[in-house]
């Protein structure tokens, strides 16, 4: 009988599966001599793929109040839309975004900014809690986070509303929060909202700013102690990938660590990356 030997080269695996987590950065707290709305945090968009080896995908991060993006080439680009601005004092609404702002105090109080704004499946965060107000003063609404809405300020004691939770990730190996709503201010004389978990800023003169690669909005301004109506600014964004494989390239000096048998790329600049 005569034998026939097969020899198989192998190759690579046919596609590499990636966790990815894309957040923009956080809005800017309100404006205003007290009683200024949480900023909202970033949006967050969170998935899985299976990416076809040798292409190259390009990641930009956002600063502050700005977007951010992942774009698989020859396919879809995940957006991240900016926090919403806190609102001012006096009326100011909250404006909308991946997480909305808080709505500004006193005036007869305004509305929180709309979140997941445009709408993504799943949402990529929530709505900023509404200022209260009357003839006798009143306070900021928290902001929207990636996790929870932001809380109303309250009308009662005219201290302003905490953010809302930022969303909770172990993309990284590690849970961490991102793109918490920063924390509306309240009356002079009052309690002032805190940042929700996730970089975001607590209300204060000036406002606190969200912590860098978080995507956590700025803390609204209470700025009767004479600072001036200085508002907090939101963090900058951050994209994380984790892939099956390691990539064979990258741009933009991600950082690379490794977790569970897969290799985690965060991004804190924009670049690209290639499998």
């Amino acid at each position: 009988m005569t034998g026939i030997m097969q020899m198989f080269v192998g190759s690579g695996p046919s596609t590499i599966g990636v966790n990815y987590l894309v957040v923009a950065g956080g809005g800017f707290g309100g404006l205003g001599s007290q009683s200024g709305g949480g900023g909202g945090g970033g949006g967050v968009r969170y998935g899985s793929l299976s990416l076809s080896p040798g292409l190259t995908h390009t990641v930009t991060v956002g600063g502050a109040n700005t977007n951010s993006s992942l774009a698989i080439s020859g396919g879809t680009t995940y957006t991240a839309t900016k926090g919403g601005s806190g609102g001012a004092r006096g009326s100011g609404g909250g404006s909308s975004g991946g997480s909305g702002g808080g709505g500004g105090g006193e005036g007869g109080g305004s509305g929180g900014g709309a979140g997941n704004t445009p709408s993504t499946s799943p949402s990529q965060g929530n709505n900023g809690g509404a200022g209260t107000g009357d003839g006798c003063g009143g306070a900021g609404g928290g902001g929207g986070g990636g996790g929870a809405v932001g809380s109303p300020g309250a009308g009662d004691n005219r201290t302003g509303g905490n953010g809302g939770a930022g969303y909770l990730s172990s993309v990284t190996g590690a849970c961490v929060y991102y793109a918490g709503g920063g924390g509306g201010a309240g009356n002079p004389g009052f309690g002032n909202g805190s940042g929700g978990a996730g970089g975001a800023g607590n209300a204060g003169c000036p406002g606190g700013n969200g912590t860098a690669n978080t995507g956590g909005g700025g803390g609204g301004s209470s700025g009767n102690c004479g600072c001036g109506g200085v508002r907090g600014t939101g963090g900058s964004g951050v994209v994380v990938l984790s892939a099956t494989k390691a990539a064979t390239a990258t741009t933009g000096s991600p950082s690379v660590t490794t977790s569970g048998g897969r290799t985690i790329y965060t991004f804190t600049g924009s670049g690209s990356i290639t499998f």
